[in-house]
């Protein structure tokens, strides 16, 4: 049996045997007994493990991927350490928490009119999963990252859907689980990986009657298309898409008069970071009308200017990029800072009501474009709101005398995004027990759950409650 499975490369042919596929996932159901039935120490070692052998992976890492991805080794180094310290906080958490806790009912045996058995509810794993990998983060979001690393945590075997824009990455990621679970002479099947076949491989994962569950970050368009497929099915089952979003900034009056040049200046710089191309990229800008607002996006302007330009992650990215400016070119948008023909940063900038009434606006551009939406009142604001889609993230700027403004404003905002924000901005996510990235549709297609952080592990659990159960048949947890 083999430790994994890495068919083909990007230019596979799209037409790919189903046999990988096949083996991959007869392989997860038939490690999925022992694998889920093993003790939280052992699947901690094993994700302690992997990140070691990633850290031993750093110099080939280093050596390919800003090749295969034009990000920084600078960005691949912060990267590789998100990645392994998530894997190593999976393991710190599902030793000293509670996540897979027992809940009791004790036994009501003279309860009248009828007694009660004693009950006990655990969380248990739900069988494999399959994750497909992202562009944009070729190491925390993909082969080795956080829905990997979460569901392993739960017990869970994994199939991952290598990132046809980084397979070289992909497979050295692959390669340092695989060598993990060697080390620990625990079932190969646990982990496997197909590279290349297209869109015709991901549909037949998600077909396929072993996978349980599915975890995918990507664009809109085909993270609602294996949604769809999931709940088709002849047995559903859950989708964990995240989406992306425009993550609205609204800057508030006080803030803007106290601190224009700063928060213009921070705007800036977290709306290029990685060339843009974060789901949480603050795309949105509410400013208030008037002269500060105006020197607001002057200082901006001038911070994007100065700015080197580097390339996007593929050149499929970059077109996108391109025609999604070419849009928002033309729907009616005083363009205040124009993207040059290979890509560079874009402001527009509508009125709230230009704003409403154009879709095209709203959504998603992935990179380093803004729609800047001037208002009048919070009552513009609000309304504007209430039209968006879900939201990963909505920040605030503001100061003191903004609270009251903010506090009309916080029941549209709760329904709006997973994570909120005051005086800060989206991109950066935190690793951490506190922390949502989810939120309602699109941004997510569970808004229950995380990504990221400790609740991501309950994507793949399932309360199972045992009944009169003698302790000796109780899974060990």
């Amino acid at each position: 049996m083999t430790n994994h499975i890495i068919a083909g490369t990007s230019q596979a042919p799209s037409n790919r045997p189903t046999t990988d596929i096949e083996l991959a996932l007869a392989q997860a159901e038939a490690a999925f007994e022992s694998f889920s039935q093993s003790t939280i120490a052992a699947r901690a070692a094993l994700l302690n493990s992997i990140a070691d052998h990633l850290i031993a992976s750093k110099a080939a890492l280093l050596d390919i991927t800003p090749v295969e991805t034009n990000l920084p080794p600078a960005r691949i180094e912060s990267e590789l350490m998100r990645t392994t310290n998530q894997l190593r906080y999976f393991a710190d958490h599902i030793q000293s928490s509670d996540c897979f806790a027992w809940t009791t009912d004790e036994a009501l045996p003279d309860r009248q009119p009828l007694p009660r058995p004693r009950l006990q509810m655990v969380q248990r794993p739900v069988g494999p999963v399959v994750v497909f990998g992202a562009s944009n983060f070729p190491l925390a979001f993909s082969v080795a990252g956080g829905d990997t690393a979460s569901a392993l945590a739960a017990g869970c075997p994994v199939v991952v859907k290598g990132h046809e824009a980084h397979p070289e990455t992909g497979r050295i990621a692959a390669t340092a689980i695989t060598d993990a679970l060697r080390q620990h002479n625990m079932h190969p099947g646990i982990f496997s990986m197909i590279q290349g076949g297209g869109v015709q491989t991901g549909q037949a994962l998600v077909d396929h009657p072993n996978t349980a569950a599915v975890g995918f970050t990507g664009s809109a368009a085909a993270g609602i298309s294996l949604f769809k497929r999931c709940n088709a099915r002849d047995t559903p089952i859950p989708f964990y898409g995240e989406l992306g979003s425009v993550n609205p900034v609204i800057v508030m009056p006080g803030a803007i008069a106290e601190s224009t040049l700063t928060w213009a200046s921070e705007w800036a710089k977290s709306l290029t970071m990685g060339v843009g191309q974060f789901c949480t990229n603050p795309g949105l800008v509410f400013l208030p009308q008037g002269p500060e607002g105006d020197q607001f996006l002057s200082d901006a302007v001038k911070q994007i200017t100065d700015l080197p330009l580097h390339p996007m992650l593929t050149p499929s990215i970059a077109q996108h990029y391109v025609a999604r400016t070419e849009q928002l070119k033309s729907s009616g948008a005083n363009v205040v800072l124009p993207n040059s023909a290979d890509g560079g940063a874009m402001l527009v900038e509508v009125d709230v009501d230009t704003f409403l009434a154009n879709p095209t606006l709203q959504h998603e551009v992935f990179g380093p474009a803004a729609v800047v939406v001037r208002y009048s009142d919070a009552e513009q604001v609000k309304t504007a709101l209430k039209a968006l889609e879900g939201q990963l993230t909505c920040t605030l700027l503001l100061e003191e005398s903004d609270q009251q403004g903010a506090q009309t404003l916080l029941p549209t905002l709760e329904r709006k995004a997973g994570r909120l924000l005051v005086n800060g901005f989206p991109t950066g996510v935190e690793v951490c027990d506190a922390m949502i990235h989810g939120g309602p549709w699109p941004a997510s297609t569970n808004f229950g759950h995380s990504s990221v952080g400790s609740s991501s592990i309950r994507r793949w659990l399932r309360g199972v409650c045992y009944q009169n159960f003698p302790e000796t048949l109780l899974p060990k947890v």
